[in-house]
């Protein structure tokens, strides 16, 4: 396994808070000056592209009304932030922004259906990204597709144990899922079958020390909102 996935603490959405957007360039770029890694979200367009973003409609951090799918890249891509500067932005130029000098975890967003559309614009992007990147999604479907089309990054499956939004913490769903890596709600640690597994294991989301530390006693590495946790390694 690629020892950059656990090497240092990974910013949820990118650095952000006062007038720093999450999932924004501004947001990577105050990751990338502190040091740290970045987690950022991909959800598809209309016209089956991927743009930087966590929800799955716009008004929260844009004012805008409707669905990220309902829209084109381009369309997507005229939408100011409403509490910050820049637009959504298209995961290449997010990829390009970044420049390799940190690491990159992506998750595909997925509502638990059978499109998996935005695997191919991901994988795409991946591709031509040189620097160190890390694929997630908690819809192991997703993963597989991944697989499928052979894209040669780390998958990771994320679960929450405790949450509705995935079922899936058992160790032979686990296990029979193309994931090389676990991100694992915090709250739900420890878990029998993240314990038992021999993958490495990401905490979500921690948001400060205390929970750093309490996470730490099981996980591999944290994700991180909210606070800024020093950058020694703690694996």
């Amino acid at each position: 396994m690629n020892a950059w996935l656990t090497a240092r603490p990974i910013a949820h959405r990118g650095l952000h808070g006062e007038g720093i957007v999450e999932n924004s360039i501004a947001a990577a770029t105050a990751a990338i000056a502190k040091g740290y890694a970045i987690e950022c979200d991909v959800q598809c367009t209309k016209d089956g592209k991927g743009v930087v973003f966590h929800d799955f409609v716009l008004e929260r951090l844009t004012g805008a009304p409707g669905k990220v799918d309902a829209r084109t890249a381009a369309e997507i891509a005229r939408i100011d932030y409403r509490d910050g500067a820049g637009t959504i932005p298209p995961l290449p130029e997010f990829l390009a922004a970044v420049g390799g000098r940190v690491p990159v975890l992506v998750e595909l967003k997925s509502r638990f259906e059978t499109d998996t559309r935005l695997v191919e614009p991901v994988a795409e992007a991946a591709a031509a990204y040189a620097g160190p990147l890390a694929l997630q999604s908690f819809h192991p479907q997703v993963l597989a597709e991944c697989k499928r089309l052979r894209v040669p990054r780390p998958l990771g499956l994320i679960v929450g144990a405790e949450s509705g939004q995935n079922p899936l913490a058992s160790q032979a769903r686990i296990e029979t899922s193309a994931a090389d890596f676990l991100a694992w709600r915090a709250e739900d640690l420890p878990h029998a079958a993240a314990c038992r597994s021999r993958m490495p294991l990401l905490a979500w989301t921690v948001r400060d020390e205390a929970g750093r530390a309490a996470a730490l006693r099981w996980a591999d590495q944290i994700i991180f909102e909210g606070f800024e946790p020093g950058l020694e390694a703690e694996c």
